[in-house]
């Protein structure tokens, strides 16, 4: 069995979130489909550790807010990275509510669902839980943001609690067939580019990988930026880790 063959299927990522005791709770999931239109129901998978899991069997109620391309990716490393347990992590997020009360993240969002718990089911690792569609919206006409966009653009794994996370070291394994893309490159920069090191980093908190060649052109950050090079105050734009948490790719 090949595992990058799933890295063929089509997912959006979202922000999952509730309110429970007055009190907010949220994750970014990638697993959200339709099952019905009259009435109509989607379903979400949610792993059986995340905090907010509880919460919505608790509260009978969630919202999607469906992100959009450009994404702030702040959002990515609070609601992916961190854990409700530890932290709040709607402090200075703002949100609206419709007809269930569940919270819902307007900021970096195309759309949003409100939904109302029908039915729920254990599937192992996972809960599929199924909710009707009470209330829904559409914030702009801008592009949703795909897990395959959001994978080849940060070069991100799914978090271990993501129904589609992979091992790394088992992917690494596997090789896949590139299309052949022919560069011309001046003689001149190569040797510019020799005299540099221009290795690639990762985060060890969320697994961002830094690469030079590209640079961080979000945070300023121009191509051709080697690591070393970057500010001292350099942050990792999913999770926020600084400099120290990178690794040099070998």
């Amino acid at each position: 069995m090949k595992l990058t063959a799933f890295h063929k299927l089509s997912y959006g990522l979202y922000i999952i979130a509730t309110e429970a005791d007055g009190k907010k709770f949220g994750y970014i999931g990638n697993t959200v489909f339709q099952v019905t239109s009259e009435p109509s129901q989607v379903v979400i998978s949610s792993h059986k550790n995340n905090f907010t899991t509880s919460k919505i069997l608790e509260s009978k109620k969630f919202s999607i807010s469906v992100l959009k391309k450009e994404v702030n990716t702040s959002l990515i490393g609070i609601f992916g990275f961190m854990s409700g347990a530890d932290m709040d992590k709607f402090n200075n997020i703002e949100t609206i509510s419709s007809v269930t009360g569940a919270p819902i993240v307007t900021g970096s969002s195309v759309a949003w669902f409100d939904c109302r718990v029908v039915n729920s089911f254990d599937v192992g690792s996972h809960i599929l839980i199924l909710g009707e569609v009470v209330d829904s919206d559409v914030i702009s006409g801008g592009e949703p943001l795909t897990y395959r966009h959001y994978r080849e653009k940060y070069k991100m794994l799914a978090p271990k609690n993501a129904p589609t996370y992979v091992d790394k070291e088992k992917l690494e394994s596997e090789t896949v067939p590139e299309p052949v893309v022919k560069i011309e490159v001046k003689e001149e920069s190569v040797s510019e580019k020799a005299a540099e090191d221009l290795s690639s980093y990762t985060c060890k908190i969320c697994g961002f990988q830094y690469n030079p060649e590209e640079g961080d052109p979000a945070m300023g950050i121009p191509p051709g930026t080697p690591f070393e090079d970057l500010p001292e105050d350099y942050r990792c734009p999913i999770c926020n880790a600084s400099k120290e948490y990178f690794s040099k790719n070998d």
